[in-house]
C-alpha cells in the first residue's frame, strides 16, 4: 500500500504509517491503505501486530488539516465515520496490537494509538488532542477512548484545553505501558510481541475479546462473557498440550493455534 507498509516475520507483523514528510498525518488515502492492510493480515499465522510511524519524529501527527479544512458538514461526518470504522476494526482485531509511539501522537495519532491494546512510547513522544484549538472536536474516537484510558478529569482537560502530555506524564497517567530511548522502542515492542506470540493464540484472542467486551458492560455480564470464552478454550489442542506439559513438568510444545 502506498502510505502504509506491512512486514510479517513469522508470528509477528509490523504496520508502519509511511508518510514521513507529512509527519505521517492521516488523510483519506492513508486511512484507505490502513484499512486494506488490516484486512490483509493473515490471522492464521500472525499472532501479534506492532503499529508505528516512519522516522524518528512522529508516530502520527494527526489528521491532514489541509485536506479537511474546507469540508462541509456531510464531508466532515463522513471523514469521522471512515476514521472510526478503520480504528474500530483495529481495536476489535482478534489478535493483540502494540503501538510503538515514536514521536508525535496528536489528534488522530493519539486516537490511533488508543485503538491499540498496548502502547509503548519513545522518550520524545508527545500525546494530545488539539482539535478544539482548530474549531472542531476529536473525531476519530478521542472523546470516547481517552476517558476510558485515563481519569476522566484529565481526559477532559486534555481535550478542552488542548493540553499535551509528554511520554513520562503519559506513563504516570497510565496512557502508555513503558517509555524507552528512541533506539530501544522497536526492540522493546518486538520483544513484548514475541512474548505474546509464544502463548496459546486462541487463549490470547479469547482473553482480548473478554476484556474488550467486558469493559463495556456490568460485572455480572462481563463474568458471563468470560465464562463462555474460558469454556471454549477446552475444545482446543493447545489447551490439552499446555496443561499436559504443566502436569508432566516439561516445556510445552509450540502452540498450534488450534
Amino acid at each position: 500500500m502506498g502510505f502504509v507498509k506491512y512486514e510479517a516475520d513469522g508470528a509477528i507483523a509490523v504496520i508502519t504509517i509511511n508518510r514521513e514528510k507529512a509527519l505521517n498525518a492521516l488523510n483519506s488515502e492513508v486511512l484507505t491503505d490502513l484499512d486494506a492492510v488490516i484486512d490483509a493480515v493473515d490471522l492464521d499465522t500472525v499472532r501479534c501486530l506492532v503499529l508505528t510511524g516512519a522516522g524518528q519524529k512522529s508516530f502520527v501527527a494527526g489528521a491532514d488539516i489541509g485536506e479537511m479544512s474546507n469540508d462541509t458538514v456531510a464531508q466532515g461526518q463522513a471523514l469521522a465515520e471512515k476514521g472510526n470504522a478503520v480504528f474500530r476494526k483495529l481495536e476489535t482485531l482478534p489478535i493483540p496490537v502494540i503501538a510503538a509511539v515514536n514521536g508525535f501522537a496528536l489528534g488522530g495519532g493519539c486516537e490511533l494509538c488508543m485503538s491499540c491494546d498496548i502502547r509503548l512510547a519513545s522518550e520524545n513522544a508527545l500525546f494530545g488532542q488539539p482539535e478544539t484549538g482548530l474549531g472542531i472536536t476529536p473525531g476519530f474516537g478521542g472523546t470516547q477512548r481517552l476517558m476510558r484510558r485515563i481519569p476522566v478529569g484529565k481526559a477532559k482537560e486534555m481535550i478542552y484545553a488542548c493540553t499535551n502530555i509528554k511520554a513520562d506524564e503519559a506513563l504516570q497517567w497510565g496512557l502508555v505501558n513503558g517509555v524507552y530511548a528512541a533506539e530501544e522502542l522497536m526492540p522493546a515492542a518486538l520483544k513484548l510481541a514475541g512474548k505474546i506470540a509464544k502463548n496459546a493464540p486462541i487463549a490470547v484472542r479469547n482473553a482480548k475479546k473478554a476484556m474488550n467486551d467486558g469493559i463495556e458492560v456490568d460485572i455480572e455480564k462481563g463474568i458471563e462473557i468470560e465464562c463462555d470464552l474460558f469454556g471454549k478454550c477446552f475444545e482446543t489442542a493447545d489447551q490439552k498440550e499446555g496443561m499436559a506439559a504443566f502436569l508432566e513438568k516439561r516445556k510445552h510444545e509450540p502452540f498450534k493455534n488450534c
